[in-house]
């Protein structure tokens, strides 16, 4: 028999430290006040400073974590893209061909920026657009999904091959644009706008509804 001793392995804490649940606490508070701010203002009048005085930390605190707005609109656009790509991979696992994946993912997505917008509670000067998201590690993870799905169901309706990076791109500017419009209306009307998208790019503008 052995007379070593048995020591039992000690416990190790995998709870993030202190100074990381501060980090995160921040950013957190930074993104929760950008989306305050934005949805009051403006993006186009709103500043850093506004939203450092929304979270009421130092300044010094807010540049620890972003340079601009720009880059604190770029961590909402991810955070967003982050939290729609559960939505988006549920409708691609439920299609069975082109037309149901793209009528779904769309209306999933027409759904999900209403509800954002109502969390935002966006009241935008007329006219004026938010930006574009650049390509942020969730928004091209978006693209990649979609672009996938459409592979899939592509394969499956024995579709001729297409060039999918184009068809990705344009169905993806089409629902971002109409969405965009379908936000300025009311009330918004997230089934009619994705009619209107689902039919132009499946049968351009011929398919579209007469006024």
């Amino acid at each position: 028999m052995s007379n070593i001793a048995y020591f039992p392995k000690p416990h190790i804490d995998q709870r993030p430290g202190k100074r990381e649940r501060t980090k995160t606490a921040n950013r957190q508070a930074i993104l929760d006040a950008a989306r305050e701010v934005f949805g009051e203002l403006g993006y186009d009048a709103a500043t850093v400073r506004d939203i450092i005085r929304r979270t009421g930390l130092a300044s010094g605190t807010f540049y620890n974590y972003y340079k601009s707005k720009e880059e604190v609109f770029d961590a909402l656009a991810d955070d967003g893209a982050r939290r729609f790509r559960p939505l988006l991979r549920a409708e691609s696992e439920k299609a069975t061909d082109f037309e149901t994946f793209l009528r779904g993912a769309i209306l999933a997505y027409f759904n999900f920026v209403a509800e954002e917008q109502e969390a935002w509670r966006l009241d935008r000067p007329p006219g004026e657009q938010l930006p574009h998201a650049r390509s942020t590690p969730e928004v091209v993870a978006v693209f990649d999904e979609v672009r996938e799905a459409f592979a899939r169901v592509l394969a499956h309706d024995n579709a001729p091959p297409v060039d999918l990076d184009y068809l990705t791109s344009a169905c993806i500017a089409i629902a971002r644009e109409i969405g965009d419009k379908m936000l300025d209306r009311r009330p918004v009307d997230t089934q009619g706008a994705a009619d209107f998208a689902v039919k132009l790019i499946l049968g351009g503008v011929p398919a579209l509804p007469r006024l």
